[in-house]
């Protein structure tokens, strides 16, 4: 894609989520979306980029049509780093089930089309190949992104690796108005957990964190939640996410995940995403995706 007008850019980096958790992305919304990924579907071309201040000048004028399109438009800038840090973490690409939920993408064919503007797309380094049946993702070649500074100052930590850093100092507004601040922990193992509201995954997990929180909050452990609904835009507001925590019994401190923090942290884009942090403030493991309880407390025992 390139383009020459400013495009009204927004953080829509929403992470592992179903559609049906997301009732903000309107029917009439999907609709708009509908008509420009069939209006892809039917001009893309092999080797032809896509460009986008045309298709915003000349083809989809109307305020919710433009709105689609940089929905859509940032996502194209967001997918090539996801897909890096997600196989950097798990050793494997994901699934274009995966990255629709991650980008919240509901619209049949509508990862095949942001994949195939990827890869069109000169600006973007040659770095994943495609089952040609399938569509699926089958390798990628990190190195190449690696080598493109644009994509590796995204995914330069996810890839060396987090174990026997500083953890980030943070400083954020709780869910109750007070400041949350990395500094309440000094001298104390914890787990800083990177979560939204109704993440499937992070549903599953919290039960874990829950748990773990009361087994070892009397040995001077704690988790500690930063909640990505105001970077993600995603609209609910604290009585929402407080009833959320009253719902799961959230027994841990939680804070507003702040655009400077979310930096630090390596631009945390995958959620759920954690840190387990030492007594001396060094990272000593990095969870991204669901964990299940087992594999955190032998972690958390090893630091206490």
């Amino acid at each position: 894609m390139r383009t020459r007008v400013p495009i009204a850019a927004t953080r829509l980096v929403i992470a592992l989520a179903l559609l049906v958790c997301h009732p903000l992305f309107a029917q009439s919304d999907r609709a708009v979306e509908q008509k420009i990924i069939d209006y892809l579907k039917a001009n893309l071309k092999a080797g032809e980029p896509v460009i986008v201040s045309k298709l915003h000048n000349e083809v989809f004028t109307s305020p919710e049509e433009r709105k689609a399109l940089d929905r859509l438009y940032n996502i194209f800038f967001k997918v090539p780093a996801y897909i890096a840090q997600y196989y950097a973490s798990s050793n494997k690409p994901p699934s274009l089930e995966e990255i629709a939920r991650q980008f919240n993408l509901p619209i049949e064919g509508e990862v095949d089309v942001i994949l195939k503007i990827v890869e069109y797309d000169r600006r973007v380094p040659r770095f994943l190949t495609r089952d040609s049946k399938t569509g699926e993702i089958a390798q990628v070649d990190i190195e190449k992104v690696r080598a493109d500074p644009r994509f590796n100052r995204v995914i330069e930590r996810t890839i060396a690796g987090w174990e026997g850093k500083l953890a980030p100092p943070f400083d954020v507004q709780a869910l109750d108005g007070k400041q949350l601040s990395s500094s309440h922990l000094k001298g104390k193992a914890h787990l800083v957990y990177f979560w939204f509201t109704h993440c499937p995954p992070c549903v599953q997990i919290t039960p874990h964190l829950v748990s773990l929180q009361r087994k070892f909050a009397s040995r001077g452990f704690s988790v500690v939640g930063l909640n990505a609904d105001r970077i993600l835009e995603l609209g609910y507001d604290d009585s929402e996410r407080q009833a959320y925590a009253e719902k799961h019994r959230v027994n841990f401190p939680i804070g507003h995940l702040s655009p400077e923090v979310q930096a630090a942290y390596g631009g945390v884009q995958l959620f759920p995403t954690l840190f387990l942090v030492d007594k001396s403030g060094v990272i000593r493991a990095h969870f991204v995706n669901y964990q299940d309880e087992v594999a955190l407390q032998r972690a958390i025992e090893k630091l206490l």
